[in-house]
């Protein structure tokens, strides 16, 4: 019967599993205060890949899962992760981040310098043992990578679960904003700097000169055009970034973020915005979750890989928390006040998948580790909104505290 089955009968099988499956458990099981959907979704793909159904059942796995499916579906995934990334480079409002310049600088600066070193530390020690760094990376790389990883802040999943806390319009909102905004610049800045490569700096040199150029001109033009043109100028102006950023030795996606952060959210109306990202997340991001989850591996033994998602955890929770305290000493906040920012700007899922997804393209980390950094960002990511509800409910004048 297997065999009978065209490819693309299997394919629809596929995405049949991507959408009901979690879908179901989210609904179901009512998870939404400790899993939102999102969420959900990403396990299913880790639940869905080799580690798990792959190992219970693995005629099925294969089956279902077969080159030329899973071809197909990352098709799918790639244009999806583009279409997010550019989103959240245009949700990126650095023009109140300079407004707010000393108290954005410090927050941000310490968000991420501290948990970045906490991580850093961690990876420090991974490469003590074998299996953790990519057959392609230096090991400052690998530690650099890593600690970013520990250090990186979701800011369309950080929106998401604002508007879920009915804080993200307030100031509190706003101001946390703010922070992810600044902290999402530096993430694809390191990232930018682990890929340089040596052998073809002369490439990504002349890609960022001609982005600067290119940029002006685009920018010249989107305010020139009505609105319903943006719309379709802006998808081709991501294909040329993504394209044209793979083909200096960076990465689409950074081509992707960097397309997205040129461009001002007021081009376009925001409930169309919101609306479009809305869709992406629903329509198109899942299929990029299962893609995600295939990439799992438990090689080095289950064991291993979940000690090191949890020393990981650790280090991240304790260095954004450590990071924002300090800022908060320095600018004058309660500690229940610092403890909501710091613990919001925990959200990592997302944002660090994409990040470590692009690390395990380019051979700086192992599938093992993949597989500990996304057990890390399913973590800190489940912790958010349990931690945090009750604090808002103690706190509820902070959430009003001008900016």
């Amino acid at each position: 019967m297997h065999s009978a089955m065209a490819t693309t009968e299997i394919y629809l099988i596929a995405m049949l599993l991507i959408f009901a499956v979690p879908y179901l458990i989210w609904r179901l099981g009512n998870t939404d205060y400790w899993a939102p959907l999102v969420i959900v979704q990403i396990l299913t793909g880790v639940l869905l890949g080799p580690g798990v159904l792959g190992k219970a059942y693995p005629e099925y796995y294969n089956f279902v899962f077969n080159p030329q499916v899973i071809q197909s579906l990352n098709g799918i995934a790639w244009w999806a992760v583009m279409l997010f990334v550019m989103l959240a480079g245009i949700e990126l409002d650095l023009k109140k981040a300079w407004l707010h310049r000393r108290e954005s600088s410090i927050t941000a600066g310490l968000a991420l310098g501290v948990p970045l070193a906490f991580g850093s530390v961690v990876a420090a020690g991974m490469l003590g043992f074998a299996g953790w760094i990519g057959p392609q990376a230096q090991g400052w790389q690998f530690v650099l990578g890593v600690g970013m990883a520990c250090a990186v802040t979701a800011l369309p999943i950080l929106i998401l679960l604002m508007e879920k806390l009915d804080i993200l319009r307030q100031p509190l909102g706003q101001r946390i904003l703010r922070y992810a905004s600044l902290d999402d610049i530096a993430i694809w800045g390191v990232l930018a700097l682990i890929l340089l490569d040596w052998e073809r700096v002369g490439r990504q040199l002349g890609f960022f000169l001609v982005f600067i150029i290119a940029t002006r001109l685009f920018r010249r033009l989107m305010v020139s055009i009505p609105e319903r043109d943006r719309w379709f100028v802006m998808l081709v102006w991501l294909v040329v970034c993504g394209f044209a950023a793979d083909w200096a030795g960076l990465h689409y996606m950074v081509g992707a973020f960097l397309a997205g952060a040129v461009m001002d959210a007021d081009w376009f109306d925001q409930e169309k915005l919101d609306f479009l990202r809305h869709n992406v997340l629903l329509v198109m991001m899942p299929v990029y979750f299962l893609s995600t989850g295939l990439r799992t591996n438990w090689a080095l033994g289950g064991t291993a890989v979940f000690i090191a998602a949890g020393v990981l955890l650790a280090a991240s929770v304790a260095g954004k928390l450590v990071g924002v305290r300090i800022a908060g000493r320095i600018l004058g906040w309660s500690r229940e006040e610092a403890s909501i920012i710091g613990w919001l700007l925990q959200t990592k899922a997302l944002i660090m998948i994409i990040f470590s997804n692009i690390l395990l393209d380019k051979g700086v980390i192992t599938s093992e580790t993949f597989t500990a950094l996304l057990l890390m960002a399913i973590g800190s990511t489940m912790l958010t909104i349990p931690v945090v509800y009750p604090k808002l409910r103690r706190g509820a004048t902070l959430v009003f505290k001008p900016n």
